[in-house]
């Protein structure tokens, strides 16, 4: 299978079954795998027949696969749930409370000690993935280094923040989602 003389579009036509197996192993559900295989076909679609990958090229789909479920969790993670879109319909407007006021801007003053305290790397993924929303692949991309490698520096930023403003951290998916950092 891993000829470089197939276009990636075809090695992943015919690598297809085998993709979904390992990915049904790896993810657990039917449904997520479909959604995963649809996007990393359009992905690959997209650029265009002349691509070859010479070296791996059934690893480099199996990778960019994963990097696809990744994407789709995190943008999963952002949805709020039912039951905080009910606690914000009948959220009180007292917002111009001035000890609200207070605390807040205290709370905005300690973050920004905390960011201050990041290394540069750390602080601009931070705001890559958080304020300005980029997907860790773009980001990964960006810095030039591992996915993996952004989501632990991202781990270490927010653990960080979380200790300095005194606030849990607790991750919403992969190994350990749950849990407390």
């Amino acid at each position: 299978m891993e000829t470089p003389t197939l276009s990636l579009l075809g090695l992943f036509m015919e690598w297809q079954p085998e993709l979904r197996r390992r990915l049904r192993r790896r993810l657990g559900s039917d449904e997520l795998v479909n959604d995963v295989l649809q996007e990393t076909y359009l992905r690959v679609e997209r650029m265009g027949d002349d691509s070859v990958v010479s070296h791996n090229p059934a690893g480099y789909l199996f990778r960019m696969a994963l990097n696809v479920a990744a994407d789709q969790r995190q943008a999963e993670s952002r949805y709020l749930t039912g039951e905080e879109v009910e606690d914000l319909l009948h959220f009180a407007d007292d917002s111009l409370d001035p000890a609200r006021i207070v605390h807040a801007r205290l709370e905005v003053a300690a973050l920004e000690r905390a960011m201050g305290e990041l290394t540069s790397r750390q602080r601009d993924i931070l705001i890559a993935a958080r304020v300005d929303d980029l997907p860790q692949q773009e980001i990964a991309d960006r810095f030039r280094i591992s996915v993996r490698m952004v989501g632990k520096e991202l781990r270490r930023a927010l653990e960080h923040c979380g200790r300095r403003l005194d606030r849990r951290v607790v991750q919403r998916f992969g190994p350990g989602a749950g849990k407390e950092s």
